[in-house]
């Protein structure tokens, strides 16, 4: 039998460490030696097809999620922190980056939380008047958006919480706003009501005086939402600390974290697992009719549609990014396969800037990455905040797409020609690392060429102008 070509070493070991199976009871199970074990997941020895299916069953994922691994999604990380000019002078190429990436990925990940460190001590350096910096970056919000690509953003445990806890709610009453009340009171005690509150506050939990207050001025779906969080903090903390602890978080990460899996439970609690996935099965993934059905915001169902990963009942593999309009990405990850920058902005090309030009409205995109992978995005801008007069507003825009190979799967393809190469627009990770030197909207040179300037000929796009004088 033939080896399949896809090493997979660091996903076998991290699903093995998450199941808390030694090396050697794994071994057993599959049927060969824990050397040989130990060899694979260190990517010293291709895995057979037999091989796969067995380690496939015996975690419960389908053979090609297990393929699918984070080394594509790790150079990326790698050739944009390797694109700082701190190792202008180390002449490093793309290879160099891709052959770490393969051969030590555990190394290549620690070097990404070195350099996250770094220039997290930079920018506090620039804030005292030390140096200039670009811009600001916490390790910790890295941490997490790495804690849930590495779940693949999907927590069983979360999951059965939530499942049995809406169990009881459906039971109290048909109304789940009228249900959630009385499981709350019942199990906890709590009253839950809507008052005023002070400016930028949008709940309220006293446990002393037995309430849960919400803000008068949020929309109903955004109330709801921030009940059942404060329920996930509750009813499900066993669960989150033991995946926080399993996390091996540093830092202030786990705080962070311990929000983000709240959130999860609040999202699966309001948008039950098996419901949910067969309303997007049935309306293809129209955000907007799932929106009404669940009464739920734009923003929490796209996160909702990525969470779809349970074996037997997986969703389209999907990413999901979002920026505000000053480019900064506050949230991101990606099962797609398509690289989002981790500390900087992404490509302008790409229709999640695009979408703040038509507010509210669904835009669709074909991006075409430089290595000629192509994605089906979709994205909009939103509104958050603005509930009181003369009050702030945010805006910011969501994207969240697929590989190009399951874009007929979404309803936004449908009157598209997916195989038509004019279709695809060309975009990036980012202008440091990009390679398309011809692009009219390239902010800066790319680190892996030299730039000179050409003082004859001077086109619209100042770096497009000079690629003659790259070298």
């Amino acid at each position: 039998m033939l080896a399949t070509e896809p090493r997979i070493g660091s996903r076998v070991q991290r699903l093995r460490r998450a199941k808390r199976v030694s090396q050697a009871d794994l071994a057993v199970a599959l049927g060969i030696s824990a050397s040989y074990l130990n060899l694979i997941e260190h990517n010293r020895r291709r895995i057979t097809v037999p091989l796969l299916m067995k380690l496939a069953g015996y975690f419960g994922i389908e053979p090609g999620e297990l393929v699918e691994n984070d080394e594509s999604r790790l150079v990326g990380d790698l050739m944009e922190l390797f694109s700082d000019d701190v190792f202008s002078e180390n002449a490093l190429t793309n290879q160099d980056i891709r052959d770490l990436a393969a051969s030590n990925p555990s190394v290549g990940r620690a070097v990404v939380r070195l350099y996250d460190q770094y220039k997290t001590l930079r920018e506090t350096s620039r804030r005292q008047g030390v140096v200039e910096d670009e811009g600001g970056y916490h390790p910790a919000t890295d941490a997490v958006s790495d804690f849930i690509q590495e779940n693949a953003n999907y927590f069983p445990t979360l999951e059965a919480a939530a499942e049995r806890i809406r169990h009881d709610i459906d039971f109290a009453s048909d109304s789940f706003e009228y249900g959630l009340k009385t499981y709350l009171f019942n199990v906890f005690g709590l009253n839950w009501r809507t008052a005023s509150l002070p400016g930028g506050i949008a709940r309220r939990y006293d446990a002393a005086a037995h309430e849960l207050i919400t803000a008068e001025v949020l929309p109903p779906e955004s109330a709801l939402f921030a009940v059942a969080h404060q329920l996930g903090l509750l009813a499900a903390s066993r669960q989150i600390d033991e995946l926080i602890e399993a996390g091996n978080l540093a830092a202030d990460a786990p705080v962070l974290t311990r929000n983000a899996l709240a959130s999860y439970f609040a999202a699966a609690l309001v948008m039950p697992y098996e419901p949910f996935f067969r309303a997007c099965q049935e309306t293809r993934y129209d955000i907007e009719r799932i929106q009404r059905r669940f009464r739920t915001s734009f923003e929490q169902v796209c996160h909702r549609m990525t969470t779809l990963q349970r074996p037997g009942m997986s969703g389209i593999p999907l990413h999901l990014v979002r920026t505000d309009i000053a480019g900064n990405i506050s949230k991101r990850f990606s099962l797609s396969g398509i690289h989002i920058s981790r500390h900087s902005g992404a490509c302008p090309r790409w229709n999640v800037y695009a979408a703040f030009l038509h507010p509210e409205r669904i835009n669709v995109q074909i991006s075409q990455m430089p290595e000629g992978q192509r994605y089906f995005c979709i994205a909009r801008s939103i509104t958050k905040g603005g509930h009181r007069h003369s009050a702030p507003r945010r805006h910011l825009s969501i994207g969240l797409g697929c590989h190009i190979g399951y874009a007929q799967q979404m309803v936004y393809s449908d009157g598209m020609n997916l195989n038509d190469p004019s279709q695809a627009v060309p975009i990036g990770v980012g202008c440091r690392i990009c390679p398309r030197l011809d692009c009219e909207q390239r902010a800066q040179p790319p680190t892996d060429h030299r730039f000179t300037l050409n003082e004859t000929d001077m086109a619209e796009a100042f770096y497009a102008s000079a690629r003659r004088g790259l070298s």
